[in-house]
């Protein structure tokens, strides 16, 4: 592979972007290393965070959005340290998606000069927030102002397969209340953490939690933070619970709510809804996607696949864009070892050319 992209992805990775600061340092250094290769990057902002735009080829072309996000997860400072074992580079976001941003920025470099299609690149740094509410991220805020074009993808891991579906997001807050007593006589109490802990147990039994559909066996459902107690010596009076909930095409975000809301005890306050993403898998875009991915596949195959996470393509697939996520093979997002096939960060980015400079002749067919 080539030394640029792998150096790339290294000093991508070293930026802790997981705090405003240092996502804004490594926006900086992404539009920087663009315009020193004559390529003009608009920026603008969204709640603090920075939202680059950039773009190459004519404007009469076919257009295509590349799109990702810089912002990560939080991380022991020692996975901002980007190291090499074997064929694989390890380090917080190399696989959730700086190794793919890499990709995406030397392409779009590559591609500077051509006039077959227009390319655009966008970059944004809240993808992984929770603090920005649906429909106001930067990626909405690309879209809004006419980022777009006749196909987008954004860099989410695949493992170098196309995801025609993602789940959408529930996110919940319970408040669960209990009963006081004295630490020494728990019996006399009503004691709300072990309350909330059943309730979300009870939340992976309802109706909703056993359904499946071609691309998923089931939901996803995790507890993510609780609160509960306020000293040791007391049985905790009341318990609040953040469930994370991502369900599938074709669920009512709503009526899951209902069910929630009609246990007892329980009050819930949605956080967030997200709603899931699907694209046409006969769409001309994602047929010549998948014919140029499966020839970087180490089997040869790229069959489509449902996408446990959400992501930015949601953005797009509103405005009317198809839109699919692609990107490099790896593993251990969001966990302490994640790390990105050094050889599959070759393959995405041949994939990648390959895939832009054949869609002339892909709408011509």
């Amino acid at each position: 592979m080539s030394s640029e992209l792998l150096s790339l992805a290294k000093r991508l990775i070293a930026y802790e972007s997981c705090d405003e600061r240092s996502i804004v340092e490594c926006a900086g250094f992404v539009e920087a290393w663009l315009e020193a290769r004559d390529i003009e990057v608009a920026r603008e902002e969204i709640h603090g965070l920075p939202v680059l735009k950039a773009e190459v080829g004519p404007e009469e072309a076919p257009t295509i959005v590349l799109e990702g996000h810089i912002d990560v997860v939080p991380a022991h400072p020692e996975q901002f340290e980007p190291r090499v074992e074997g064929d694989r580079l390890y380090g917080r976001g190399a696989y959730d998606m700086k190794g793919a941003i890499a990709a995406m920025m030397v392409v779009t470099a590559a591609l500077r000069d051509q006039d077959r299609v227009r390319v655009r690149l966008g970059i944004v740094g809240d993808e992984e927030s929770e603090e920005a509410e649906e429909g106001d991220r930067g990626c909405d805020r690309l879209v809004a102002g006419g980022f777009v074009g006749d196909f987008a993808i954004t860099g989410e891991p695949t493992d170098l397969h196309i995801g025609v579906e993602a789940k959408g997001v529930l996110w919940l807050r319970l408040e669960v209340d209990g009963t006081a007593a004295h630490g020494a006589t728990p019996w006399l109490g009503d004691n709300a953490v072990l309350k909330a802990v059943d309730v979300f147990r009870s939340i992976e039994s309802l109706p909703f939690a056993r359904q499946s559909s071609e691309l998923f066996d089931r939901p996803s459902i995790n507890l993510g933070r609780i609160w509960g107690g306020d000293a040791l010596n007391k049985v905790p009076d009341t318990c609040v619970i953040d469930v994370d909930i991502r369900y599938l095409p074709g669920q009512d975000p709503d009526a899951l709510l209902e069910q929630v809301r009609a246990m007892p005890g329980v009050s819930a306050t949605a956080l967030l809804m997200r709603p899931p993403a699907t694209v046409d898998r006969a769409s001309p875009f994602v047929q010549g996607l998948r014919e140029a991915a499966a020839r970087q596949a180490s089997d040869g195959e790229t069959m489509s696949v449902g996408r446990d996470g959400a992501s930015d393509v949601v953005s797009f697939l509103r405005a009317g864009v198809p839109a699919v996520e692609f990107g490099p093979v790896g593993a251990g997002h969001h966990g302490p070892e994640e790390w990105v096939s050094i050889p599959s960060l070759e393959g995405y980015r041949r994939a990648l050319e390959s895939f832009l400079t054949a869609v002339p002749e892909r709408l011509g067919e």
